[in-house]
């Protein structure tokens, strides 16, 4: 079975986990590119800021501005379908919030036109605050997470021309993998290792932007049935 494995191209942005390479018992969320790491200083503003990227459209504008400097018109046609003064408004809570930063404004026909990319100002967020998250917390935002896939693959789906899956290479897959630590961590620091050269190339002919997108966990009802397997018949009694 071929091993088709997704990371955010965010998005790279979308909650997601994984080893660095540096460190390999490492979590971040929200990861959008190698030189933007959102900044969560504490957990009301993380959970703000969650609230706030984990919208559809705010989701479409950074994965739109992920290594570009765009206009709010080329952001526009960009996303097509989005009314722009609702565009407009998004672009503006992801301003004023630091997600999205204005690198230049200039003067087209009598009128200020701001340049904006993603900010570059952020840290990351620990394995400690990461583990802070609440079940209830965890649940609803990687229900609003998957919403913005569902969205991305319907608009694919629906808009692409030609459709083509096999030529765009779209493919969905979800299967097991029975890794120790060790062996987890080296798969980990493997799909970095691929991934990451081409993290940050701007756009150029002949290149098209993929959506990568990654969930990773435990296969709760397995490894429990694994435990009681493997425990002695007298502690089963």
């Amino acid at each position: 079975m071929p091993l088709q494995i997704s990371l955010a191209s965010f998005v790279k942005a979308t909650m997601s986990c994984r080893a660095l390479l540096d460190n390999p018992i490492f979590y971040n969320i929200i990861i959008i590119d190698n030189n933007t790491i959102i900044d969560i200083i504490n957990r009301g503003k993380m959970e703000n800021y969650i609230n706030l990227v984990l919208h559809p459209i705010r989701m479409r504008i950074i994965m739109a501005a992920a290594g570009r400097e765009l206009t709010a018109q080329q952001l526009s046609e960009a996303l097509g379908d989005v009314p722009p003064a609702t565009l407009y408004r998004h672009i503006n809570r992801l301003t004023k919030a630091g997600v999205l930063e204005v690198v230049t404004e200039r003067h087209v026909r009598g009128t200020l036109e701001k340049v904006y990319t993603l900010s570059h100002q952020g840290a990351f967020l620990n394995v400690q605050e990461f583990a802070a998250i609440s079940r209830e917390d965890h649940l609803r935002y990687f229900t609003a997470f998957i919403a913005t896939v569902l969205d991305d693959f319907s608009r694919y789906v629906n808009n692409a021309k030609p459709f083509d899956v096999i030529a765009d290479g779209v493919g969905y897959q979800k299967f097991p993998l029975e890794l120790s630590d060790e062996e987890f961590i080296t798969v980990a620091k493997g799909i970095n290792a691929a991934i990451t050269p081409y993290s940050n190339n701007p756009p150029a002919p002949g290149r098209k932007r993929h959506l990568f997108t990654t969930v990773v966990m435990p296969d709760v009802d397995s490894n429990a049935a694994h435990d009681t397997e493997s425990k002695p018949d007298k502690e089963l009694k």
